[in-house]
C-alpha cells in the first residue's frame, strides 16, 4: 500500500510517499518546499500571507498525489501552526483551499514519533540522546535500554531564532551570544535537564545539513563527533566570503539557518555531555506513518 505524509514545518514543507506492508516501509519519494512560516508569525498569529504560502503549497502536493494516484494522503503540522495564537483559523483555511486536514500535533506526539521513526525506522543506540531541531522547536527524548525516560519541547528552533535575533544574513557576535543565551535558558527549563550521556541521535534538518557540512571535509556524513561539530561552528561563524561559498554550495536553502541551528546542537552537546552524534535518516514522518498508519507501536 501507498501513504503521502505531508509535514508543515516552520521552516519547510515536506512530502514523503511511501510503500508500506505489514510492519516495512520504503521511502518512494521525498519533496520539499521552502515555506519559511515561520518568518509570517507576527505577535504570536500567522498572517495572511503566510496562510497564503501554506494553502499553496500544500496545494501543490496535494495536487501531486493526485497525480501520482495516491488514495491515502496524512498531514500533520508540528511549531508551526502549534505556536500560533491563530491554529484553528488556520487549519480551517488550508482545508477550504486544499481539502487537507491538517493535524497538529502536540509536542509530546512530535517528540514521541521522532524517538519511533528514528529507532524502529531507522535504528539506533538502545540508550542516549534524541534531539529534533527545527524551524520552530527542538524535541528532545532522553531513552534507556530503548524506552523513554524522558521527553519535552522547547519552543526554539533553527528559522524562529534567526527570525527573532538576526538582523542580517549571518548572525553578528552580539546576536550569536543573545540565540545561546536563550538556548541556555530553555536547557534549564527542559525536562530532561540533569540528563547526561555520550550519545545523540539527530533528526531534522539542521543536524543533517550539518552532517552534509562535515562530510564535505571528512567524507562522513552520518558518525559525527561532538569536536567535529564545534569545530563546524568555529568555521561558520567568521561569516567571511569562503564560509558564504561552503554554505551556498552544500546547503544552499540552510544559509541562514545553519548557524542559529548549530547553536541550538552545540548547546545540547555540551549541557548533555555528548561525545557522538549520529545523524539519523528517519524521524517524524517516519514515526507517524508507523503509529498513525501502520499502527506499529513504539516503546515508551
Amino acid at each position: 500500500m501507498k501513504c503521502g505524509i505531508i509535514d508543515v514545518g516552520s521552516n519547510t514543507i515536506r512530502l514523503s510517499i511511501y510503500h508500506w506492508e505489514g510492519k516495512r516501509f520504503k521511502l518512494l519519494m521525498n519533496k520539499k518546499e521552502m515555506a519559511g512560516l515561520a518568518g509570517y508569525i507576527h505577535k504570536g498569529v500567522l498572517s495572511d500571507e503566510g496562510v497564503q504560502v501554506a494553502c499553496q503549497v500544500l496545494g501543490s502536493l496535494k495536487a501531486l498525489t493526485d497525480n501520482l494516484e495516491i488514495r491515502e494522503v496524512r498531514a500533520f503540522a508540528t511549531a508551526s501552526l502549534r505556536n500560533i495564537i491563530n491554529t484553528g483559523e488556520a487549519v480551517e483555511a488550508i482545508h477550504t483551499a486544499t481539502g487537507l486536514d491538517v493535524e497538529v500535533l502536540s509536542g509530546t506526539d512530535e517528540a514521541s514519533y521522532s524517538f519511533l521513526g528514528a529507532t524502529v525506522g531507522g535504528g539506533a543506540p538502545e540508550t542516549g540522546l534524541l534531539a529534533d531541531i527545527g524551524g520552530g522547536s527542538t524535541e528532545l527524548v532522553a531513552y534507556r535500554d530503548g524506552e523513554i525516560v524522558s521527553e519535552c519541547s522547547l519552543p526554539i528552533g533553527s528559522l524562529s531564532l534567526y527570525t527573532k535575533y538576526v538582523g542580517g544574513l549571518l548572525p553578528t557576535r552580539t546576536e550569536r551570544r543573545a540565540m545561546r543565551d536563550r538556548v541556555l535558558e530553555e536547557l534549564d527549563r527542559a525536562r530532561t535537564a540533569g540528563i547526561s550521556c555520550a550519545h545523540l541521535t539527530g533528526v531534522g534538518g539542521t543536524i543533517r545539513a550539518a552532517g552534509k557540512l562535515c562530510a564535505a571535509a571528512s567524507g562522513d556524513a552520518r558518525d559525527l563527533s561532538a569536536e567535529e561539530i564545534r569545530a563546524l561552528y568555529k568555521e561558520l561563524k567568521k561569516g567571511d566570503l569562503d564560509t558564504m561559498h561552503q554554505l551556498l554550495r552544500v546547503v544552499p536553502d540552510r544559509v541562514h539557518t545553519i548557524l542559529p541551528g548549530l547553536t541550538i546542537l552545540k548547546a545540547v552537546i555540551e549541557r548533555y555531555g555528548i561525545e557522538s552524534v549520529t545523524v539519523s535518516g528517519y524521524g517524524v514522518r517516519e514515526g507517524y506513518l508507523l503509529d498513525r498508519v501502520m499502527g506499529v507501536k513504539g516503546h515508551g
